[in-house]
């Protein structure tokens, strides 16, 4: 992709706020797709696209999420920034598999924390699970998102997904670990700073320290560092505190994103005195006695 091209595409992508991750992603996978044809993708046709999308799934075996993300990225690039229209240039997009992931029991939460390499991994796992932050929110936080105020306690959470800030949980047992780690370690801007303190730690390097602990704490479920960001969602729904509340914290658009958690609560950990089965209901009936025969 000549440097024009790139110039063009990415400036479409700062107009409509993408964020800086998917911009680059974008911007790598029409670099990737160059490459594969070696010649400029503004002459390519949508077979041609739509080929080299089958070659990733196909050959390459990366997933649908990963496919669909290039097949976004040619969809960008095409119809946005080189104007083809949709109906002539259609880039197809895989129906990707709901699959639902492995949520960690609250025990095994702790256990992960508990062997935690060193109080700075440990405290960044915390902090992503008392707070259910995307890594990617949790990498970048600064000293100056938490605000510790009695009538605030609650954590910035800056250019979240889509572009924006949101405000989420900063409870009090997290700002006592949060500083003591502060203590400790003396972070001056990024609160999870790089070996040279010049920059925020590296995603690669967050994941790669939960999958430490999980594997210290002979953890067996899979799934990365994001398992904990659902743990967040799942036990506040065991707890009882209600979808609206939950979605907001997480900053999800639509409430159905939040909702698919409903499938993955633990019944036994259902309020109290919640009927979970039609039968019990008919007992509550005034002068009811359903009959068991």
């Amino acid at each position: 992709m000549t440097t024009a091209l790139r110039l063009r595409m990415d400036n479409a992508m700062l107009v409509r706020g993408l964020a800086d991750r998917t911009r680059q992603s974008y911007l790598e996978a029409i670099t990737k797709l160059t490459r594969y044809y070696r010649v400029s993708p503004d002459s390519l046709s949508s077979a041609q696209v739509e080929a080299w999308l089958l070659h990733l799934a196909k050959d390459r075996k990366l997933s649908f999420s990963t496919v669909n993300q290039a097949a976004s990225a040619c969809r960008l690039f095409y119809n946005t920034v080189l104007g083809l229209d949709r109906a002539s240039f259609n880039i197809p997009m895989a129906k990707t598999p709901q699959r639902q992931p492995e949520i960690l029991a609250r025990t095994e939460v702790a256990a992960l924390l508990a062997a935690a390499r060193g109080l700075a991994d440990r405290t960044l796992l915390m902090t992503i699970y008392a707070a259910g932050l995307r890594v990617s929110e949790a990498c970048t936080l600064q000293i100056a998102d938490i605000d510790s105020a009695p009538d605030r306690l609650c954590l910035r959470v800056r250019h979240g997904k889509g572009g924006q800030d949101r405000y989420t949980l900063l409870a009090p047992t997290l700002l006592a670990a949060l500083r003591e780690y502060w203590r400790h370690n003396k972070p001056r801007l990024w609160l999870f700073p790089n070996p040279g303190g010049n920059a925020p730690i590296d995603i690669k390097t967050a994941q790669r320290r939960y999958n430490q602990a999980r594997t210290a704490a002979h953890i067996r479920k899979t799934g990365g560092i994001h398992t904990l960001r659902h743990c967040f969602a799942t036990h506040l729904l065991e707890s009882s505190v209600d979808l609206v509340t939950i979605q907001t914290l997480m900053g999800h658009k639509d409430l159905s994103t939040t909702g698919r958690y409903l499938h993955l609560v633990s019944m036994q950990w259902q309020p109290p005195r919640k009927h979970l089965s039609p039968f019990d209901l008919l007992a509550a009936l005034p002068g009811a006695r359903p009959s068991t025969s």
